[in-house]
């Protein structure tokens, strides 16, 4: 997934948001641009930085939800954090470096998984042999050819019911993994080095848990850990997740607005916000952070910033962060013909959402078109009354208008319910007319 060109990574987003094209443009590009890059000389890999992307848009027009579909779609470490969870060095919280930690544990389990797959079939031998040596005891040292003939056969015919499944339901005892306790989130980095060399050392003198009697089918789950860290060489997984997360990591820091400084504000309302943004540019500019892969380089990490800016302007960030995402792209408003669309043309839309979550009641839902327009006009119409919350107004308005039928559906097992404009317009109509009814219920 991470040689897809633009047009195809565009292509891919268009099944699941709708319009926002110079966004997915800027963003396919910036993709691409990475897979490029490595195929330069080593050279000219260096200078190459990657073009941060700075997002601008209210809240529901689609900024998260590209940034969670490309989380879907890609093959490379991707997370998706908020800047207002961060606070800067000395505040209780959540420190900025901890972004490229959870970024590093992402690498982790992709290259984790990947190999994993590729020694699907030695895992495989590993957790057959194991139980089979747990329901089938070894023969004694020195036994005759006859002997070992005969056992050599039952451990066939074991084999043949284990992949049969025909074991599954048999007990034999498994030494539990023994999973030590993880460092707390929002330690000082230091904090973090000392409780985790207290982890290894407390692991390293007792590695094996204790034993538990589980059915065969539950002793399979069990023993792919074992088998995974027995068959897999533990520092190759480490340099193969760290240079995947140096070379490819991508980092979607939502409610970048929430951090800026505004400059009618009277006084520093919040002074840890200017030092979070101070805390972020040196990781953002390139920096050294210490993870359980190792010492990880952000220089070329891809960050793409998001935020609605109603109260702050991107102008009230900090100038050298600022710089620091060159490419700015605008989210356009949704109208009504949008608001259409988003209901109707995703592949997992609202609408279909819905009508399966009938079906589970043996209910079959259709809406007619017009009722779709009207859902759709009055969706927008809330979002000019009110506060402004894009596409999300959908849930809120599709709730409403689904609310009786949802709550009598078991009476209406075996039927087809037909939502027309209707219906629309007596659940939503009098709440729309009235601003302040409006405010409360949509």
């Amino acid at each position: 997934m991470d040689k897809l060109t633009p047009k195809e990574i565009v292509a891919h987003l268009d099944r699941y948001v709708i319009g926002q094209s110079d966004a997915k443009k800027t963003i396919a590009v910036a993709l691409r641009n990475r897979y490029r890059r490595m195929q330069l000389d080593e050279e000219m890999q260096k200078d190459v930085t990657p073009k941060n992307i700075l997002m601008i848009g209210s809240t529901g027009v689609g900024k998260t939800e590209i940034a969670r579909r490309l989380a879907n779609m890609m093959n490379l470490p991707f997370i998706k954090v908020e800047a207002s969870k961060y606070t800067e060095v000395g505040f209780v919280g959540r420190d900025v470096e901890s972004m490229i930690r959870d970024l590093a544990a992402t690498a982790s389990s992709i290259v984790r998984e990947r190999e994993n797959e590729k020694n699907k079939e030695k895992i495989a031998n590993y957790i057959e042999n194991k139980i089979i040596e747990k329901l089938l005891p070894p023969l004694p040292k020195g036994a005759s050819e006859q002997k070992q003939a005969e056992y050599d056969a039952s451990f066939a015919r074991m084999q043949e019911k284990f992949t049969k499944g025909e074991l599954d339901h048999l007990k034999v005892k498994i030494t539990m993994p023994n999973n030590p306790q993880m460092p707390e989130e929002g330690l000082p980095p230091q904090m973090i080095q000392v409780q985790e060399s207290i982890v290894k050392v407390l692991g390293g003198m007792g590695k094996k848990g204790p034993e538990k009697e589980v059915t065969v089918a539950d002793a399979k789950k069990i023993l792919a850990q074992e088998a995974s860290e027995a068959l897999l060489d533990e520092e190759q997984l480490k340099a193969l997740a760290l240079e995947k997360v140096e070379k490819g990591g991508i980092v979607f820091l939502d409610e970048i607005d929430k951090v800026a400084v505004s400059a009618n504000s009277q006084g520093r309302q919040d002074p840890s916000k200017e030092g979070v943004q101070r805390d972020l540019l040196p990781i953002v500019e390139g920096s050294t952070v210490h993870t359980k892969l190792g010492m990880v380089k952000t220089d070329h990490i891809l960050f793409i910033a998001a935020g609605a800016f109603h109260v702050s302007k991107p102008s009230d960030l900090m100038p050298e962060l600022q710089g620091r995402f060159p490419l700015r792209v605008e989210l356009d408003s949704l109208n009504e013909e949008t608001l259409y669309r988003i209901l109707t043309e995703p592949k997992n839309s609202l609408i279909k959402q819905y009508q399966a979550l009938m079906k589970v009641e043996d209910v079959e839902l259709v809406f007619d078109e017009e009722a779709l327009s009207a859902i759709a006009h009055y969706s927008l119409l809330a979002n000019e009354k009110t506060e402004d919350i894009g596409a999300r107004r959908l849930h809120t308005v599709m709730e409403k208008i689904l609310e009786e039928i949802s709550f009598t559906a078991d009476e209406h097992s075996g039927d087809r319910v037909t939502i027309d404009k209707d219906l629309v317009e007596e659940k939503l109509e009098k709440v729309v007319e009235d601003e302040d009814t409006t405010r409360y219920i949509l």
